[in-house]
């Protein structure tokens, strides 16, 4: 079959690989129908995530058809259009009964690599290093998905293929942002980041009440994709004074809840993110976490902050005496996609959660390495390519 793999210094290909198999008898084997770039593929490429290696497949968004089955897959046939979890999860461990599924004991099979470096394994991702158990991704024909029963959902028949596949991933992220960042009705709500997960973190917000939602980035395009489909706030953090105006439009105590979409891509005019910037060059830091650091600093008094961005390491100048002498909630995760994908399909065929606007290109997979110079350069008003391995 013909996939996407990575050929190291930021060099992708699309090339042959050996067709999936079934390993194991809760495996089955899918047809991609649709599968999405993600802001965290550009950690891979940047070569912030490590234990990359030569031929890896990428991606981990994707939707498709199913082909095979394995014979204790009971939830699926041959033949179902299914969206498939971005993270690999057992469903049985004691994680995956907490709902706590990026975190499943099972999921990934190289555990000892993230435990020396975190305490403890993440579960697995598909298409994202070894570090996270060497899973081939996405951007194939073809994708094995072991515990079928527990990471594949079944598609609703008036959802579209468009707008299911942002339920593998960005929407369940950016829903679990809101869901486990505290938002109630009445909230304020500030986004770091207008793509994808960001800008589905403000719809998360808005459905479960917020009565504000200012969504921050400096891409204006981004911005206006962000008030023109979600009708939330927006503010441009090149133009405008971020703090001044969360003050000013949260009544002078802060947004309630800050959650941070950004990650080690954060962008700043300030000098700490040139401090950031030429650190991680130096590879003596890998992360950029401007954003997080604003959202600490402007989060209200006894608010909560969500990091949703995706880090690897260590960083530098973290503001704990903010979180700290503030009362804050801090907290992260990768998605735990399981617990979501569900009722946000529901919510897709209800017509209240709407995404196919987030995918700005798309093309067939032998387009792919052009798909990503566009996303990772915001290049013709890019926040999303989806790639199209039947096209």
């Amino acid at each position: 079959m013909k996939a996407l793999v990575w050929q190291g210094s930021n060099e992708l290909a699309v090339t042959r690989v050996p067709d999936p198999q079934l390993r194991n008898e809760q495996d089955m084997i899918v047809q991609v129908r649709k599968t999405a770039t993600c802001g965290s593929d550009l950690h891979l490429l940047d070569g912030y995530i490590p234990f990359m290696e030569h031929g890896d497949v990428l991606g981990h968004e994707f939707l498709g058809e199913v082909v095979e089955v394995g014979p204790q897959v009971r939830e699926h046939r041959v033949g179902d259009r299914v969206v498939v979890c971005s993270f690999v999860a057992c469903g049985r461990c004691w994680h995956c009964r907490q709902q706590q599924f990026s975190l499943c004991d099972n999921g990934n099979t190289n555990p000892a690599v993230t435990e020396g470096r975190w305490g403890f394994a993440p579960g697995g991702c598909y298409g994202y290093s070894h570090a996270l158990g060497g899973f081939a991704g996405s951007h194939a024909e073809y994708v094995r998905v072991p515990y079928a029963d527990h990471g594949a959902f079944t598609v609703p028949d008036g959802v579209s293929d468009e707008r299911a596949v942002f339920a593998s991933d960005a929407a369940p992220t950016g829903w679990m942002g809101a869901d486990l960042g505290g938002v109630r009705a009445g909230d304020v709500v500030a986004v770091w980041g207008a793509g994808a997960v960001g800008q589905l973190a403000a719809r998360a917000a808005v459905l479960l009440g917020a009565e504000r939602v200012i969504v921050i980035d400096r891409m204006e395009y981004r911005l206006r994709m962000a008030r023109d489909h979600l009708g939330v706030e927006t503010l441009n953090h090149q133009t405008q004074d971020v703090g001044g105006e969360l003050r000013e439009r949260s009544g002078g105590r802060g947004p309630d809840v800050c959650i941070e979409a950004v990650g080690t891509q954060a962008r700043s005019s300030g000098p700490q993110f040139l401090f950031d910037q030429v650190k991680q060059q130096l590879r003596l830091e890998s992360e950029r976490p401007v954003a997080a650091r604003e959202a600490i600093h402007h989060c209200r008094k006894g608010g909560s902050v969500f990091l949703l961005g995706g880090y690897a390491g260590p960083v530098d100048k973290f503001p704990l005496g903010a979180v700290t002498n503030k009362g804050l909630t801090l907290r992260g995760a990768r998605q735990h996609g399981q617990r979501y994908i569900p009722m946000l399909l529901e919510r897709m065929a209800r017509g209240d959660l709407v995404t196919e606007h987030l995918a700005t290109h798309t093309m067939p997979l032998a387009d792919a390495p052009q798909g990503y110079h566009l996303f990772r350069n915001r290049l013709d008003g890019c926040v999303r390519v989806v790639f199209e391995p039947a096209g």
